[in-house]
């Protein structure tokens, strides 16, 4: 395991450059100013849940992180393209959502998904005007980009803080 200050300083690397890809690519998609910042922010949130001890570890917890994300998107976008954002709305929706995690035997994924489908209901309220499968779609892109930005920085960080890794 890396030390306190090399892991602070990877949790930073991270965290800045995902936030400022996901708002420098919002920028150049033309997106509302608003929501571009909480794009930002769930992309910095996607890398910080992502970013682990060990690169093998990041690698395994960008995969649930994205699969996760996607089951989410896919309910909340089908949810809001047929009934509009309610509080009760919301909550059986997150509870139909980690149902069919257990149903599809991916228990892992239960609270990304359920995460990633009140952050898509929630920021579709913010931003009506935005169709719900962009939304999600949106919401989606995020994830990956702060997946792929931890990963990225694992695999970099083990030639600038060299650091003996079982299984990676």
């Amino acid at each position: 395991m890396a030390g306190p200050l090399s892991s602070g300083l990877q949790f930073a690397v991270v965290s800045f450059l995902s936030f400022s890809l996901a708002l420098a690519l919002s920028s150049f998609l033309k997106s509302d100013p608003d929501t571009a910042l909480i794009g930002a922010m769930w992309a910095m949130i996607s890398a910080i849940i992502v970013t682990q001890d060990t690169r093998s570890a990041t690698i395994a917890t960008a995969w649930i992180r994205i699969a996760g994300s996607l089951i989410g998107a896919v309910f909340a976008a089908a949810y809001l393209s047929f009934l509009p954002f309610s509080a009760i709305g919301m909550g059986v929706l997150i509870g139909i959502t980690v149902i069919a995690c257990q149903l599809l035997t991916v228990p892992g994924y239960v609270r990304l998904a359920a995460l990633t489908a009140g952050i898509v209901m929630v920021i579709s309220v913010l931003n009506p005007a935005v169709p719900p499968v962009v939304n999600a779609a949106t919401r989606f892109f995020e994830v990956i980009i702060g997946s792929t930005v931890a990963v990225c920085i694992a695999w970099a960080w083990q030639y600038l803080v060299p650091v003996a890794e079982k299984g990676g």
